[in-house]
């Protein structure tokens, strides 16, 4: 079965949303500084890009997280595949999530990262569709709520394909 993508939103668009969306947190945070964290793989292309808009001082680290295994149901139990370099104690922390959906995984993660001390935890992410969620998570900064479609484009992959594309794409089956 092949597939095409076609655009959902333009490069313009997601370029314009995260600058707005960095000038908040700039403001949020100023006289502060603050610890981005990223949750590998998807969310890089948006880190990257968020954090060359923050004013404030920014400190990075990464952290890869799997609820799948091997297959493409989530199994229910979340294991960190790769944990922070850094500890948290006292930093302002804001997580930066390619997109939330169903809320599980990133529930667990931001219990756990609560649990390591910062002085706060707060999310930010690229997308996010509410329809999706079975967890109720807050998140605190969106750049762009879409409906339930299976998206692609700046980090967000199909089958390690398309992580690279300037666009936020709906993937459709021919």
């Amino acid at each position: 079965m092949a597939e095409h993508v076609e655009v959902m939103l333009t490069e313009e668009e997601v370029d314009a949303r995260i600058r707005e969306i960095g000038e908040q947190i700039s403001k949020d945070y100023e006289g502060k500084s603050i610890h981005l964290i990223c949750v590998l793989k998807g969310g890089s292309f948006f880190m990257t890009e968020l954090a060359k808009r923050i004013t404030v001082p920014v400190s990075l680290d990464f952290m890869s997280v799997s609820s799948y295994g091997g297959s493409t149901k989530s199994s229910g139990e979340v294991r960190i595949v790769k944990d922070l370099d850094e500890p948290l104690e006292g930093k302002n922390v804001l997580v930066v999530e390619d997109i939330v959906d169903s809320g599980r995984t990133l529930s667990y993660l931001l219990e756990l990262l609560r649990d390591r001390g910062p002085a706060d935890v707060k999310l930010c992410t690229l997308l996010d569709k509410p329809d999706r969620r079975v967890i109720d998570v807050k998140v605190d900064y969106t750049c762009f709520r879409i409906p339930d479609e299976f998206v692609v484009g700046y980090g967000l992959d199909y089958a390690q394909r398309y992580r690279n594309l300037p666009y936020i794409g709906v993937v459709k089956f021919d």
